[in-house]
């Protein structure tokens, strides 16, 4: 059965020591401008191990990439405002995430309020497709595991070193 998903932050050292093994792990650094990157999560993959997906901006270098086994576009009503980059997806344990509250508030800013409702409707744009965002992200990390050749094989983060990282970090204190 499909879960509903949620958007998520990760803890920034975390991140960081996931970066010592894989510099393409999406940073979520307020030096970049980075703090606000939502993961979609939490797809429960092989060996019980949860992983969250990173969601991003839409890019012009966007439109000429098709969904395939690695990538999907998030679109709504005919234009496409995001994308979802499987490669990409990491090994975390509950204690790395926040959940994003997407609450708007009588205090919010403008700038804030139009944020949450992008991110709203991302999140209900996964919602209904969650069995094959689900699908694709099992998919692609099995072909990985077992060490199936195909061809974005290279554009994914090493999800085996990813997790022992995830394992020791978690077993810290």
């Amino acid at each position: 059965m499909v879960k509903e998903f949620k958007l998520y932050r990760i803890d920034i050292k975390y991140i960081r020591n996931l970066q010592n093994i894989d510099r393409r792990v999406y940073s979520v650094s307020p030096q970049i401008g980075k703090e606000y990157r939502p993961f979609l999560g939490v797809v429960v993959i092989c060996k019980n191990q949860k992983y969250c997906i990173p969601l991003t901006s839409f890019k012009d270098k966007h439109k000429k990439i098709k969904d395939k086994i690695d990538f999907s576009k998030i679109n709504i009503g005919g234009t496409d405002i995001a994308a979802i980059n499987f490669s990409r997806m990491i090994p975390v344990e509950d204690k790395q995430l926040k959940e994003i509250d997407l609450k708007i508030r009588r205090h919010d800013s403008d700038n804030l309020i139009e944020r949450k409702n992008l991110l709203k409707a991302e999140l209900k744009w996964c919602n209904e497709h969650s069995e094959d965002i689900e699908n694709k992200a099992n998919v692609l990390y099995k072909k990985y595991i077992s060490g199936e050749y195909f061809k974005r094989k290279k554009d994914c983060l090493n999800f085996i070193q990813l997790e022992e990282i995830c394992k020791k970090y978690n077993n810290k204190g």
